[in-house]
Formats: structure tokens, sequence, C-alpha cells
């Protein structure tokens, strides 16, 4: 059992705020790379028979359903900056002289009515589209929004999931590979910073988190920050653990977001509302407290069905069992993720 103690200690890896803060943040990569982080494997295919997971097998043909009738809503954050929220992770657009760049491409049956939305911010085209990681409702709009004219950047494992089929214990659910023209065509083990729009935007990776794949994007002058799945606002998180995730992963991350910001910077979830540092704060701390509470359970000898049982989570449901994640299925993630 790896505790978080024991994580953090082992991991050997200074946090992307200590780089920053020290200036050394640019397009050059840290060099220390584990052998999952070069090459990554999905589960073996095989259903899980935990008691607590949500199968979901026609997942990603409901989310196809519902995007091609969403509506997306448009939120100003700053003069450049914007959110855009419709049935897929939240995506963030940033317009200028140098084109768009986005964050995310949402799910691929909605890339009209997303494409309708950024025609209404402003007349330049797309030039660059970031991917948080490589989960299908941040990514199956790759493929169009490339033809439109985007390069795709991404962390190195995004690529290897999409080009490779993937499977989701945690929903018993099978995801093909991608196209071709869906892939990235550039990217990155640990950071990178691009200059777009008179602005420096920061890509990090935060690794063994929701996935392996996961990074968070800092606009510096905008002083807005895209945690991608990072951070779910008000519900408890999936941690994907078929694609490297784990809840000392996500904590590491959040605490790499929370180094960053201060009380102004606009702090986009990967799903959820707006949010800022406080409501981050918030999130990390009922994580903290999950996570201590499971490992104590599991230290103690109980097994996932029993830690389960103690409802570990009771008090804080009513304020965070408000998402997809249900609680019984979040204790058993935390567990077996520890």
């Amino acid at each position: 059992m790896t505790t978080r103690r024991d994580f953090l200690l082992q991991s050997g890896m200074a946090t992307a705020a200590a780089l920053l803060a020290r200036g050394d943040l640019t397009a050059q990569q840290t060099p220390a790379q584990s052998a999952t982080q070069q090459n990554p494997a999905p589960a073996p295919a095989q259903p899980n028979a935990n008691p607590a997971v949500q199968p979901n097998p026609g997942l990603l043909e409901k989310l196809r359903a519902a995007a091609s009738d969403e509506t997306i809503k448009t939120t100003k954050l700053t003069d450049t900056i914007f959110l855009l929220q419709g049935v897929g992770g939240n995506i963030v657009c940033q317009i200028g002289p140098d084109g768009k760049l986005l964050i995310d491409s949402g799910i691929d049956t909605g890339t009209h009515h997303l494409l309708d939305a950024l025609a209404k911010l402003d007349a330049h085209h797309l030039r660059v589209l970031i991917n948080t990681h490589w989960h299908f409702d941040h990514t199956s709009g790759n493929a169009e929004l490339h033809l439109e004219g985007a390069f795709i950047t991404a962390q190195d494992n995004t690529r290897v999931r999409l080009s490779s089929a993937q499977y989701m214990a945690v929903y018993d659910l099978h995801i093909p590979a991608t196209s071709d023209a869906a892939l990235p065509q550039e990217t990155f083990p640990e950071t990178q910073t691009l200059w777009v729009n008179n602005d420096q935007i920061d890509l990090v990776h935060a690794p063994f988190a929701h996935t392996d794949s996961d990074i968070f994007i800092h606009f510096n002058k905008g002083n807005v920050i895209h945690t991608g799945d990072l951070w779910f606002n008000g519900m408890y998180p999936l941690i994907d653990l078929s694609s490297g995730g784990s809840i000392n992963g996500m904590i590491r991350g959040v605490d790499q977001v929370l180094a960053l910001a201060d009380d102004r910077t606009k702090i986009v979830p990967g799903h959820g509302a707006l949010g800022d540092k406080a409501a981050l704060e918030a999130y990390r701390q009922m994580m903290v407290t999950v996570a201590d509470r499971v490992e104590k359970l599991k230290a103690t000898g109980n097994t996932v069905e029993q830690a389960i049982a103690a409802k570990p989570t009771a008090d804080l449901d009513a304020a965070w069992a408000k998402g997809s994640i249900e609680p019984n299925t979040f204790v058993a993630l935390v567990y077996d993720s520890l």
C-alpha cells in the first residue's frame, strides 16, 4: 500500500509551481519521466468486479445524442478569454490577432454548435487546440477542429491513449482508437510554454492524477487557469484508474494549481461552474479528508466492501454527491488507488 506521504516523497519531481516561482518554466521539458508516463498501456479489458463500479457501456452514445442538441453557454472571463459550456468538458477560448486558441474540443456531435459560438467571439480563425487529457468528452471534436485549421498540442500520453483502444473499468466501457486527424500534432512530457495573443500560456503536466495525461493551462496575463479534470467543481471527481489516475496525484495536481492562483484568479474546472481559489481549496480539503479516512480503513485491513460499508463520506455527501460519481464509487476509487 502506498501512502500519500510515500507518493509525494517518492515522486522525485519538483512541482510546476516551484519551477514557475524560480522562473525556470520554459518550453524545455523536465527530464524525469517514469516508465508509465513514457509508455502507458490500457488496463486489461475485463469487467471490474468491484461492487461500486458504475457500468455504462452506452455512455458515448448518450453523450453524443445530448451534444447534438446542446446549447453552448458563453461567459466572458477577460476581454480576450471566454468560457464555453455544453454537454462535454468545459472549454476555454482565447481570441486575438494571432487567431483563436481553444482548450478542449468537446463532443464531436456538438462541434457545429461550438463553431457557431466561436464565430460570435471574433472574426479570427481557430489556430491552436490544447487537450487537457485524452477522455472522449474533451477530445472527440479534435478531428473536425483540426480540419478547421487547429494545430493540436497535448501531453505525450494523450496521443498515446487516443491512438489505441482504451478501457475505462469504472464504467466497463470500451473506447476505440481515434482517427489520425484527431491526434495531437505536437506533444510534450512535462511542461510547455506558448506565447499567443500577447499572453504567456503555461501548459503543465499533473502526473497520475485524473489520468496519466492531465495538464492544466495557466494564462499568466489573463490570470485564468483551466484545470481540466483535476477539478470537478462541487462534486466527487472521477479518478480513471485504468488510465493511471490516483487520489494522491489528484491532490498533488490541485496543489500545483493553488500555488499559482491568487484571490483574483478565475479557475475553470473540467466540469461544473466557474470557480476561484477558495472553492478549489474546499475541493482539495474534501479529497484529503476522504483519502485520510479511506487510507486508515485500508491500513487496518478492511476490504473495499468493508470500507464502503463504513461510509467514510457520509458527512460530506450532502455537499459533494451532486455529480455523476456516486459516493460508494468514489470511496472505491480512492481505496483502489492507495
